[in-house]
């Protein structure tokens, strides 16, 4: 039997890491962090328990890039969503929604994260934490600022932040405040994006399945109301 090309070498390792990382988000979010080993994690995967230290340095680092991957690949499916567009401020306002609506939908996994960046070692430099700024720079240079390398990092502060405001235990903030917030800011109408929407129970599981609104608190009424008289 001949030995399998380094192609087919660096696929397998690509696949089995994809397997961790995807064994990690669900882990997390159904356990919490403290309650999920590395041992856990390649069970899961269907991986040696060695693997994990070979793609990884410990725990921390590897959901820090479980997150990322799924943040990129989340935002990649609502820029691309149906129908396609290179409208730069209606992608925009999918990048916004899509981001806060992860909020929603991993509660756990994001607060975890939101907790794990704030150590001191920092950010986690990794194939999927460039991923991510790559989206969102892109995101701006077609949104059309003049300087993408600036205003890069003040969105992806002020995505954080509103991440962090509407999973704060005791005292979050309704994701539609925060959204018409952030439409403001950027002239975004509030029909861009994926906005709230009344739920019908003629629509298919299969529709509520892939609307990115299902996570906004306030009705589309109460963020119109917000976006045209903005707190302060």
């Amino acid at each position: 039997m001949s030995p399998r090309s380094a192609s087919v070498n660096e696929e397998l390792r690509r696949r089995s890491r994809e397997r961790l990382l995807q064994a990690t988000v669900e882990l997390v979010s159904e356990r919490g962090y403290d309650a999920t080993t590395l041992g856990d994690i390649a069970d899961r995967a269907g991986s040696a328990r060695g693997l994990v230290s070979y793609y990884f340095p410990g725990k921390r680092q590897l959901l820090q890039s479980a997150v990322h991957r799924l943040m990129h690949r989340t935002l990649e499916a609502a820029l691309e969503q149906e129908p396609k567009t290179e409208d730069g401020r209606e992608r925009l306002a999918r990048a916004i929604d899509a981001i806060l609506g992860l909020a929603h939908d991993h509660p756990v996994l994001m607060r975890t994260h939101m907790a794990g960046i704030l150590h001191p070692e920092g950010f986690v430099q990794c194939a999927e934490q460039q991923r991510l700024a790559e989206l969102l720079r892109d995101t701006m240079t077609r949104y059309g600022v003049e300087n993408p390398a600036v205003e890069y990092p003040l969105l992806r502060a002020l995505l954080m932040g509103a991440v962090f405001a509407v999973l704060l235990p005791g005292a979050p903030m309704p994701a539609g405040t925060l959204r018409a917030e952030l439409f403001q800011r950027y002239g975004l109408d509030w029909s861009q994006g994926n906005p709230p929407v009344a739920e019908s129970p003629n629509r298919s599981a299969r529709n509520r399945a892939s609307d990115f609104t299902r996570f906004f608190d306030s009705s589309p009424e109460a963020g119109e109301k917000d976006w045209e008289q903005p707190p302060g």
